[in-house]
């Protein structure tokens, strides 16, 4: 894996068509809570450079592919991603090849561990990567350019990035061959011979259900970008903060358990933080994000005592709440939901929401409030039931002004409590309303941030200040104003001069004619947060409602996010919403 020198990831920007976007080939990821990554080669410790020896140890040794799947269904993970062919690792390949250049194994350690994950239900992606850098590491050479170069017929440098380009091309394809029932490929970096031999179109066409990962880089053809060991976010375990690309794009967070050592088994056993590992879990399936946790396996594919025990700890603590994580969708975003993020006196966590019932909805609470009262806002629905999600026990809770507040709690999991909250749907948000937009983008005009589609979305082409103006179509009540800003723009600052694309300084005002606006009935600021944002209003009739936003929380040094607003949907609540009647939805 590979990040540049501050650490930092890299977008490079290109606009991402939908058919990239959505892919049926994508149905098992997005079905996933997450992947169990495995680092694993020739460099495990305690290390060979004969590729003969290390299989000979890794099969002696009592490797088999069920420890892997079992550990990975403890984890509640749905793949497995196989990092071998790793820069860092000896670039061993665990399969039988007949393309010489690097370690191969006689025994078909991947085919094996492909079928023992079908049988499961599970898929296994292989690890690629494009990058010859690390040849010698460790001073022995890895890569045998003249063996691959006599299998050609012509001189290749394997130690070049263009060699090494055609070396694991041929890979590409002996792996497809052989493999019918892999799902995919976990790509890291990118390489010029590949992209001028067309590489990722000609998978999709050769195999169609592979998928196709991309680490840090976000390239339009690949099915998912996934991000790298974020840190540095309070909380420390609300990785999303660092994700910089919007949903429905695929996205996954790959982090390490084991708290240090390097990326693969490095002779140690370090703990793993059962409260950072578990929060980043849930924060990242309260974001639709996947989450790839990386573990370092031994060579003989078992991994150390504090990971073991981890795993088995993890299968008995999700349990319970499985019904919360798998088969939802992040709440708060393109997906509906009450509001995750910051609550009251500390409280931090996520929600999420039921794909099969839009109604049926939880609330993660990672950081317990300093009280025994937590406030969520309930983003128009209307509250039928809250009860404790592992005990099933009923919660005391009220709902008014916009807001969910439960009370009486005190029994706090030490990391993720968790309440099922029941609604009967949403009220008092204005339909038919029109949006013009004081200046757009070409492709994203005002009247996008109100068309009930999350895929589209209004951009201020980086023009501040800037207007949204809502046309009710006749006098309504007034009540407050919905945000969703688009999800492409971290929400932390990973330096001195970057910061979110987001809205901070504002205004709102209420119009009878839209012509006469008076003075601003509300003014205020917006936190550098991710999730919904409501902006609260005296009650007034009104029929057009107009939002100024004078400046985002971007600096200026930050050319991409500088002055630029993107907003995917916005919403006039004419009334908050009431409680359900009592005895209703279960």
């Amino acid at each position: 894996m590979r990040v540049s020198a501050s650490g930092s990831t890299r977008n490079c920007g290109t606009p991402l068509r939908p058919r990239d976007v959505e892919n049926p080939r994508q149905a098992f990821l997005r079905a996933s809570v997450g992947g169990l990554f495995l680092h694993w080669g020739l460099r495990t410790a305690p290390g060979h450079t004969s590729c003969g020896a290390w299989e000979k140890d890794v099969t002696e040794g009592g490797w088999t592919p069920d420890y892997w799947v079992n550990e990975a269904r403890k984890l509640h993970t749905q793949y497995i991603v196989l990092a071998t062919f790793h820069s860092r690792l000896g670039y061993a390949r665990p399969w039988p090849s007949k393309i010489p250049g690097s370690c191969s194994t006689e025994r078909d350690f991947l085919g094996e561990l492909i079928g023992a994950a079908k049988a499961k239900g599970m898929k296994v992606i292989l690890y690629m990567t494009d990058d010859p850098q690390w040849h010698d590491d460790g001073g022995h050479e890895w890569l045998d350019s003249a063996a691959y170069s006599a299998y050609k017929g012509k001189n290749v440098d394997l130690t070049t990035r263009d060699g090494f380009g055609q070396f694991s091309y041929d890979n590409f394809f002996e792996v497809m061959d052989r493999y019918p029932d892999l799902g995919g490929f976990w790509i890291d970096n990118d390489n010029a011979y590949w992209e001028s031999h067309d590489l990722y179109a000609q998978i999709y066409a050769k195999r169609p259900n592979y998928t196709l990962s991309n680490n840090n880089e976000d390239t339009p053809i690949m099915d998912m970008i996934s991000n790298e060991q974020k840190t540095g976010m309070t909380p420390a375990y609300d990785y999303p903060q660092a994700i910089y690309t919007a949903q429905p794009r695929l996205t996954e967070a790959d982090f390490k358990l084991p708290s240090t050592g390097a990326w693969w088994y490095d002779g140690s056993d370090p703990t793993v933080d059962r409260k950072l590992t578990i929060g980043r879990l849930v924060t990242n399936a309260g974001s639709s994000v996947k989450a790839l946790m990386a573990e370092t396996a031994e060579v003989n594919g078992r991994f150390p005592a504090n990971q073991a025990a981890f795993n088995t700890f993890a299968d008995s603590y999700l349990n319970p709440i499985w019904e919360s994580l798998h088969g939802t969708e992040g709440g708060g975003y393109m997906y509906g939901g009450l509001k995750p993020g910051f609550w009251n006196d500390g409280a931090h966590g996520v929600t999420t929401v039921a794909k099969d019932d839009p109604n049926r909805q939880y609330i993660h609470v990672l950081t317990p409030p300093s009280t025994s009262t937590l406030r969520i806002r309930d983003n128009g629905y209307r509250i039928a039931s809250v009860t404790d999600l592992r005990t099933g026990a009923a919660v005391s809770w009220s709902q008014s002004g916009g807001v969910l507040t439960l009370g009486g709690l005190g029994s706090w999991d030490p990391y993720d409590t968790v309440f099922k909250v029941i609604t009967a749907g949403r009220q008092g948000i204005a339909t038919g309303v029109e949006v013009a937009a004081g200046a757009s983008a070409g492709g994203h005009p005002g009247s996008a941030a109100a068309d009930g589609d999350y895929l589209t979305y209004w951009d201020n082409d980086k023009t501040l200040p800037v207007s949204l103006t809502f046309d009710l179509g006749a006098p309504k009540r007034v009540q407050y104003l919905g945000l969703n800003q688009r999800e492409d723009s971290v929400a932390y600052a990973r330096s001195a001069t970057e910061q979110s694309a987001r809205i901070k300084a504002y205004k709102v005002y209420l119009s009878a004619d839209g012509k006469n606006w008076g003075s601003p009935v509300r003014t205020g600021q917006l936190p550098s947060a991710r999730g919904v944002q409501g902006i609260d209003l005296t009650a007034a009739t009104a029929r057009y409602v107009r939002l100024e936003v004078d400046t985002t929380w971007a600096a200026a040094g930050d050319t991409t996010h500088y002055r630029r607003l993107r907003i995917d949907e916005a919403w006039i609540g004419t009334s908050y919403a009431t409680p359900a009647p009592r005895g209703g939805r279960r």
